[in-house]
């Protein structure tokens, strides 16, 4: 570890890397991410209606994802944008599971929200708008949910764990953090892929972490190349947009894959996920892990 990160992270000491280096899983419904796998999570960027969520959930399960997302309740930037189904698309979102036997991740917008998402989630979104959020942190703490903690558009590394320490000591260790993409300067993508994030919180932090290759780039052509990176780098799992037809999406259409990409997505990631998975098993960790049994 850099010596550096001692001091500036270890005072997180609730989500902050452990001296056993043993990481934590997190349990979202009967899917576990963190203690190896690789957890592919899928959806729609907002729920339209049944028909379309549940085109999605089979097509995304027959694929290999394990998790299905889809916004009931949209934090939109323009108020004339469609803001979500809300209830509606809670309901549906648990007839999907029923149906596909996927787990669910959704966002809760607020402190307000979440006793309602969590009759229905698995796991629970934190935006990156509401990253720093904290009423809304603190109610998370409590809601008997693991929690989907999203690094802020413009969050340091520092800030994304001290938003997921707030969550732990209001009495939830259940989390895993999200690399969406920061804004830079650039304006190719949609966000710029902080891929460096991915190592340095594995390191730092004893939660798991995944990456939002779709938030990310912005550009439909560009997310399986970042999921390839993400999955070299270590990461546990992705969260990916995938709409049964894009250019007619409510939301988010730009950079939500077909069913047909995602499927050439998952298989495309086979070598790369035997990459990852080599390194995990020539890690200095996991070979003193071994070496103690």
């Amino acid at each position: 570890m850099n010596p550096k990160w001692n001091g500036q992270f270890s005072h997180f000491d609730l989500v902050a890397s452990t001296s056993d280096g043993v990481p934590s899983v997190v349990r979202a419904g009967d899917v576990e991410i963190g203690g190896g796998d690789f957890v592919v999570m899928a959806g729609p960027c907002a729920v339209e209606s049944e028909r379309q969520l549940l085109r999605t959930a089979e097509a995304v399960a027959e694929a290999g994802a394990r998790v299905l997302r889809g916004g009931a309740y949209k934090p939109r930037s323009s108020p004339y944008a469609f803001q979500g189904l809300g209830l509606d698309g809670l309901k549906i979102l648990r007839k999907a599971r029923e149906e596909t036997g996927l787990a669910i991740v959704t966002e809760a917008m607020s402190e307000e929200d979440v006793e309602l998402v969590a009759e229905y989630a698995d796991l629970m979104q934190v935006g990156t708008r509401s990253m720093q959020n904290y009423a809304l942190l603190e109610r998370l703490g409590g809601c008997g949910r693991p929690v989907l903690l999203k690094r802020g558009m413009t969050a340091t590394l520092e800030e994304l764990l001290q938003s997921a320490q707030i969550i732990a000591m209001n009495g939830n260790s259940q989390i895993v953090l999200c690399e969406r993409g920061i804004r830079t300067f650039e304006t190719a993508t949609r966000n710029t892929l902080d891929i460096a994030a991915v190592p340095v919180l594995k390191t730092i932090s004893r939660l798991p972490v995944i990456v939002d290759p779709s938030h990310a780039a912005g550009v439909r052509c560009l997310v399986p190349v970042l999921a390839r990176a993400a999955a070299v780098v270590g990461a546990d799992g992705l969260l990916v947009e995938v709409h049964p037809s894009p250019d007619q999406a409510m939301s988010d259409g730009e950079q939500s894959l077909t069913f047909r990409n995602f499927r050439d997505m998952m298989d495309d990631l086979q070598p790369y996920l035997a990459i990852r998975d080599a390194a995990r098993l020539t890690s200095p960790q996991l070979v003193a892990m071994g070496a103690a049994d």
